[in-house]
């Protein structure tokens, strides 16, 4: 245990979340997702049984945003729907951003063919017990300035 980190982040996430470089991604994603086949030899580490707000929450506390990129977090926008139209989850997200200073404009939606190929080039991939469909987001790292 450390003083000051969430406790859900295990010694091998830490680990890799550290070991990533500023404009790197980290996917964060539900229970149902892909996620062996699209780590095809990057890290999965697996989080089961906790929410993908959680899971988001503790790795936004240590895991700055990149300033230089127009959108550094996306979720995977359910097939078919409005645009705009998010679900439950995806707004919590959305407001846990917020939260934490950024834009809704920050946040993109991305269809869902389009978020496995990103999903391809994240250097990361942590998967949750999310049951929710369509409970996918990514991240990319920033520059932590002193």
């Amino acid at each position: 245990m450390l003083k000051g980190i969430d406790p859900i982040l295990t010694p091998e996430l830490l680990m890799h979340l550290c070991a990533m470089g500023h404009g790197e991604w980290v996917a964060v994603v539900d229970a149902n997702f892909t996620a062996d086949h699209l780590a095809a030899g990057k890290p999965l580490v697996r989080l089961p049984g906790l929410s993908l707000l959680r899971v988001c929450q503790a790795v936004l506390s240590v895991f700055p945003l990149d300033s230089d990129v127009a959108q550094p977090a996306a979720y995977m926008q359910v097939t078919h729907s409005a645009s705009g139209h998010r679900t439950e989850v995806q707004q919590a997200l959305v407001d846990l951003l917020g939260a934490d200073g950024v834009q809704a404009d920050k946040v993109e939606g991305v269809e869902r063919f389009a978020f496995y190929e990103r999903v391809r080039f994240a250097s990361l991939i942590v998967q949750t017990g999310e049951p929710t469909a369509y409970g996918n987001a990514m991240f990319a790292k920033g520059v932590i300035l002193n």
